[in-house]
């Protein structure tokens, strides 16, 4: 089950083809992995080939880059690791170590290298547009961060395709560290990014990293079983819902397929995202969903089958296909 490698955007990295999202590291938000079961999440991922680990200074208010700080000692070379900032690691982070500017990008990466015990971070992300700070301060600041050696490469993580443009051009103008990757939702559930952000990401010779390959938890099937999952942890977010014929006929259609190829509705969505020039994050909380999405590297969907999958996938009318899920915000206040 070892994972081909990809060549990253217009880098000469050679990552692994699916990457390990690491949100549910750490139980502070209520919900997650504790240090031993992320542990045996990492192991597992290390084992199939994976080298790619993404996580965020929010994730579990910190928890998930202490955790991986503790696991990745020895072996640090073994990764390519990308945090994120924007938010904070406190759920009561003041202004000045939120949102993109560079007073709060350079308290964050700070935090976040103390927290993952590294000398650098490899891939930075900015989490999300914060409505005030212009493309040029942040390209500037994720510069000076490459200069001074904190980080390696830069991206930017739930920003609109102009945004991305603007910022990519920027960045070639003044001779700054490239914008290197752009991450964002897209599943069977969510295909608008084929309108401008994959075109985007194919025209500037970026890497294309997508969060939430199974909806949230929607396209395995098991919200029809009663598990609740997503559909309450974060209070919704990050969550579509079967909530429309259009979605229970997608849903039915990857059931279907899976039900031929013998395999899990899990592995047929992110098997789908495969045959897409992109990078899908997974999201695993225990090793058995691990295990099981893993095994979509060894699912071949025949013509027919991607071809049923799109059609029940392509977008509608703006009624029967929902905008995305809003970009992930955490919990109010931490949870014992």
């Amino acid at each position: 089950m070892q994972m081909q490698p990809l060549t990253f955007g217009r880098t000469g990295l050679r990552l692994s083809r699916l990457a390990l999202g690491t949100a549910n590291f750490g139980q502070r938000w209520g919900h997650g992995a504790d240090a031993e079961q992320s542990a045996a999440l990492l192991d597992a991922y290390a084992e199939a080939g994976g080298n790619v680990i993404d996580t965020a200074d929010v994730y579990q208010f910190g928890q998930s880059e202490e955790i991986l700080g503790g696991l990745l000692a020895g072996r640090r070379d073994d990764f390519f690791l990308a945090t994120k900032f924007s938010n904070g690691a406190s759920p009561k982070a003041g202004p000045l170590v939120t949102g993109n500017s560079r007073r709060a990008m350079v308290a964050s990466v700070e935090a976040s290298l103390r927290r993952l015990k590294t000398d650098r971070i490899d891939l930075y992300w900015v989490h999300h547009p914060d409505g005030v700070t212009p493309s040029e301060e942040i390209v500037r600041g994720l510069d000076d961060l490459a200069r001074a050696g904190k980080i390696v490469y830069a991206g930017l993580s739930n920003f609109p395709a102009w945004r991305v443009g603007r910022a990519v051009t920027l960045a070639e103008l003044t001779g700054a560290v490239p914008i290197a990757a752009l991450q964002f939702e897209y599943s069977l559930v969510h295909r608008a990014p084929e309108s401008d952000l994959l075109p985007a990401a194919q025209a500037l010779g970026l890497a294309a990293v997508t969060w939430s390959p199974l909806g949230g938890g929607m396209l395995t099937g098991k919200y029809r079983q009663g598990e609740r999952g997503r559909a309450e942890a974060l209070g919704g977010k990050v969550f579509q819902a079967e909530n429309s014929a259009e979605r229970t006929a997608l849903l039915d259609a990857v059931l279907a397929v899976a039900a031929e190829l013998g395999a899990t509705p899990d592995q047929v969505a992110i098997a789908w995202l495969l045959t897409r020039d992109v990078q899908p994050l997974l999201g695993p909380r225990t090793l058995a969903q691990l295990q099981s999405n893993l095994g979509a590297l060894q699912i071949t969907l025949s013509a027919e089958q991607r071809g049923r999958l799109d059609a029940a996938s392509a977008p509608h009318t703006a009624a029967s296909a929902p905008a995305a899920a809003a970009a992930f915000t955490p919990p109010a206040t931490p949870v014992a």
